[in-house]
């Protein structure tokens, strides 16, 4: 007994040596006790002490991840639910329900305050981030600055004259003409019911807004209850080819040019091989930066968009992962530098003029508003809100080769361009920040919209937002929602247009 109790152990380790013996059968006599008892003890320790430090190392790396995912789950919260609100005319239960109820957002919690116009999101209370509205920039995230700060910022908006849409002709109006001869009107709405259909609850589609523009002018609309022509929708990454076409009209204007090395500060020194880094390598996505596109938890991308201060400025900050120009890799971090060019390019005092005035404006996009990050430089990448009609006159300009109202708003060259594969991309699925329907190369049928011919290319979003442009049919298809299915039957919505419409000549 004496021999037994000698050893100091823990009850709980003593009792497991016991429970051992006692499922031991070869164990019989006292002596074997003691000896397995003496000899089994210093594994057990070992293995009880290992034990102990696996579950602080995964403790702390589950600290250590909380503390870099849980700003981001309540950063994107405040933000979307501070834009929906001030921009979209949503309610705040609406958004909660709709855009914020899915795992891991649905650990957030996410208050509106109307006296101050913000939105606060938190997990488990903690991770507290602030989303702030300015009347015409939309809403900003309050990162690395004081938010007295962000509010007292002077960006100055143009002072645009009012305008009554209504009373004007589309499409610099909202006043419509007869539709367009030849158009099964009958068969196209049928289209709508497919893109509107609710087939699985599931993965719902929550399909907001649709409209199809032949030959110009508009032959079909719907919206879906709560929303009408003049709600503004949330456009994510369709905003990158808002700035792809910013940057084309600087071009035009013979203060960029696609193949010098892009003027970004932080590459300027020639021994950097950042430098190398051209307008065209940021605008067809290969510009070589080390970034992570990745939404699932805390990555380049998250952190830029929930974090930054200067998103363009977080991403110019980041090295080379291979060679400027030899492969495509998508980047929200190249649309948000490009966004920073337009900024430094046109000046601060001209900056929101010219994208306000000199492109919206002079498309009758009058709804449209790209909203700035905490620096005051406009989010290029993700965060742009306008009506479904104004998406639509968007692709109304790039089906007119640029030309707006009889003006070359646009270089007919850069919206060719803008719709061409480069040849590092064998699927031929990007151009200048806009997608490609031209399959892979040599294999035309292998592309992403087999229904639609191989010349369309469209502006695409996160949760499914498209502006389909269709050359070849005179046709524009503007789909805006927010559904987190992978598929919502876009191909055979689009077969079923393209079927409503008379043949080509």
């Amino acid at each position: 007994q004496a021999a037994i109790f000698s050893t100091g152990l823990p009850s709980s380790a003593e009792g497991a040596v016991l429970v051992f013996c006692a499922l031991s059968p070869g164990l019989t006599s006292f002596k074997q006790y003691i000896y397995a008892k003496t000899t089994a003890m210093p594994v057990i320790k070992k293995l009880l002490r290992a034990a102990a430090i696996v579950l602080l190392l995964g403790l702390c790396y589950g600290i250590y991840y909380a503390s870099q995912a849980l700003p981001i789950i309540s950063g994107y919260g405040a933000k979307n639910m501070c834009s929906c609100i001030t921009l979209g005319g949503r309610t705040p239960q609406s958004v909660r329900t709709e855009e914020l109820s899915a795992f891991p957002l649905s650990l957030g919690k996410f208050e509106w305050h109307p006296e101050d116009s913000s939105v606060t999101g938190t997990v488990f209370g903690m991770a507290v981030r602030k989303a702030i509205y300015r009347a015409g920039l939309g809403c900003t995230l309050v990162n690395e600055m004081d938010e007295l700060a962000l509010r007292a910022q002077n960006l100055r908006l143009p002072a645009l004259p009012a305008t009554n849409t209504d009373t004007l002709p589309w499409p610099m109006g909202n006043r419509l003409a007869d539709s367009a001869t030849g158009v099964n009107t009958v068969s196209l709405e049928k289209s709508l019911d497919v893109a509107f259909a609710e087939n699985d609850p599931k993965t719902p589609k929550r399909t907001r807004a649709m409209v199809v523009v032949y030959k110009g002018k508009i032959v079909a609309e719907r919206y879906a209850k709560g929303y009408n022509r003049n709600s503004r929708l949330l456009g994510w990454s369709m905003t990158k080819s808002l700035t792809s076409a910013l940057i084309g009209l600087l071009v035009a204007d013979g203060k960029l040019n696609p193949d010098a090395p892009a003027p970004v500060p932080e590459w300027s020194a020639a021994d950097d091989p950042r430098h190398q880094i051209t307008l065209r390598h940021l605008l067809q996505q290969r510009s070589g930066l080390n970034f992570d596109e990745n939404y699932a938890g805390p990555s380049q991308a998250t952190n830029m968009l929930f974090k930054r201060a200067d998103m363009a400025a977080y991403t110019a900050g980041r090295p080379l992962a291979e060679t400027p120009g030899s492969r495509f890799y998508y980047s929200s971090g190249n649309s948000n530098v490009l966004s920073r060019i337009v900024r430094q390019t046109v000046g601060d005092a001209q900056y929101l003029d010219f994208v306000y005035r000199r492109f919206f404006a002079a498309l009758g996009m009058h709804s449209m508003v790209m909203e700035p990050d905490a620096s005051g430089t406009i989010v290029g990448s993700s965060y742009s809100f306008a009506t479904a009609r104004d998406w639509a006159r968007f692709g109304l300009l790039y089906l007119q080769n640029g030309q707006w109202m009889g003006q070359q708003l646009l270089p007919a060259t850069w919206v060719s361009q803008s719709a061409a594969p480069f040849a590092e991309d064998s699927l031929q699925h990007y151009g200048y920040q806009f997608w490609l329907n031209a399959g892979l190369k040599g294999h035309p049928e292998r592309r992403a919209y087999p229904a639609a011919p191989p010349d369309m290319f469209y502006v695409d979003g996160y949760e499914h937002q498209y502006v389909f442009v269709i050359p070849s049919k005179q046709l524009v298809v503007v789909r805006l929602g927010q559904s987190a299915a992978e598929d919502i039957g876009l191909n055979q919505t689009l077969k079923a247009v393209l079927s409503s419409l008379p043949p080509s000549p």
